[in-house]
């Protein structure tokens, strides 16, 4: 969207925010924290004066490529919780699943001109981690209706709102594709969305992939 923004307006400096910010909860001044992107360090900087509050902590960052990716492919990975949910899965197997979607996200996000630092803070790993366990969370939501046996139409349309993991999805799938990045998780949730691929069998081919190092 900064993109789409800097060429609309382009005399203005753009600017974006994500983090681990649930609105039911920022509203109730429950303590929370989020990050601010700006190429001009000097905006970054004046909106977290704007922004900040006792209970509303603002850091900045000029990486907003990272920023961006951060918080829209974190509900991919929201979903793929939800069907770990949904399908009874235990403890072990979702903190797996998000831990993995971290890397995943990381290796995706870089290639796409994101820095890695980034993923690892409040648009990264904070907003991931939020999502991926939260009541709020309609992608988290949809997964676990998904893995329960609704189908994908019956659950957008009973919702009222929007799940945007379902076509960012999509996009994710064409854009790792183009940068030779492999996904596993996103191609996952990619086939079990759109082709209709049994998310125990989704569950099944990420566990028989080749052994690989961690850091790999």
């Amino acid at each position: 969207m900064s993109q789409v923004l800097s060429r609309v307006f382009p005399q203005n400096q753009v600017a974006v925010l994500s983090g681990p910010n649930h609105a039911e909860e920022v509203a109730r001044f429950i303590p929370s924290a989020t990050v601010i992107g700006s190429s001009s360090e000097t905006v970054a900087a004046h909106l977290q004066q704007l922004l900040s509050s006792s209970a509303f902590r603002v850091y900045s960052s000029t990486d907003i490529p990272g920023i961006e990716f951060g918080g829209a492919l974190k509900n991919i990975f929201a979903l793929a919780a939800g069907i770990c949910d949904g399908l009874g899965l235990g403890d072990n197997s979702k903190a797996a699943l998000v831990t993995r979607s971290l890397a995943e996200l990381t290796r995706i996000g870089t290639a796409l001109g994101g820095k890695r630092e980034t993923f690892q803070g409040l648009s990264g790993m904070g907003d991931l981690v939020v999502t991926c366990f939260s009541r709020y969370s309609r992608n988290r939501r949809v997964g676990e209706r998904l893995a329960r046996g609704e189908s994908l139409t019956r659950i957008i349309e009973s919702m009222g709102t929007t799940a945007e993991g379902v076509p960012t999805t999509r996009s994710a799938w064409e854009l790792a594709g183009r940068a030779k990045v492999e996904t596993p998780i996103i191609h996952a949730v990619y086939s079990i969305l759109h082709e209709k691929l049994p998310p125990t069998e989704a569950v099944n081919l990420l566990l028989s992939r080749d052994l690989r190092p961690e850091v790999d």
